[in-house]
């Protein structure tokens, strides 16, 4: 293994419910009957994308939305609560960290998150973005997860071969975007992911 990359901010901080908050909360922000209970979420989370989630709900209800618009809205409302310091490491994130370093294993964190979420969780954790040598987000690739076109791009930015990859995930799309990158991908399910059906990848259970 020459390069660890860290699939998505749900590898650094279990984030699932403070999103779930956040969703509800632009909903009512956009004066919208909507809730999502943990339950319905979970299911959602099996497809990556908050827009995309936002419009298939929408379909689903009949329901004339912007979904961008919505999506905007619980972005700043996520942003702030990682301000707030609502959000913590996962277990175990420091010391893999600091053991890629001390061992020369090139660190990536490869999402298709926007950006700004990606600063404000790395700000909220203290971990300088100087930690990665690769950090790819949604500004970077045309194609979200399950596409592989990040992992493309954040192997080919190290000058390193997919198969000298090992890739961490937490969600199902991310599982399917390493794998189909030619990467070794361990799944590290959080709270709301854990019943999720992660295929042949290998889980890691407790800390990373």
């Amino acid at each position: 293994m020459k390069a660890l990359f860290l699939g998505s901010i749900g590898t650094l901080a279990d984030t699932s419910e403070l999103q779930r908050r956040s969703f509800n909360e632009a909903f009512a922000d956009h004066h919208l009957d909507w809730r999502w209970d943990r339950d319905d979420y979970r299911h959602m989370l099996e497809v990556a994308g908050g827009a995309a989630r936002i419009r298939r709900h929408a379909e689903e209800t009949g329901a004339d939305v912007d979904a961008d618009a919505v999506h905007a809205t619980k972005s700043d409302r996520f942003q702030k609560h990682l301000d707030d310091g609502a959000a913590e490491a996962r277990p175990g994130l420091a010391d893999l960290i600091a053991r890629a370093q001390a061992e020369g294993v090139m660190l990536g964190l490869v999402t298709t998150t926007q950006r700004a979420n990606v600063d404000r969780l790395l700000a909220a954790l203290v971990i300088p973005s100087s930690a990665f040598d690769v950090v790819i987000s949604r500004e970077d690739v045309s194609a979200a997860k399950p596409a592989p076109d990040c992992y493309h791009l954040a192997a080919a930015s190290i000058a390193t071969a997919p198969e000298d990859c090992l890739v961490i995930e937490d969600n199902v799309d991310g599982v399917r975007a390493a794998t189909a990158a030619g990467m070794t991908c361990l799944a590290w399910p959080n709270a709301n992911t854990e019943g999720h059906d992660f295929g042949d990848a290998p889980r890691v259970r407790g800390d990373v």
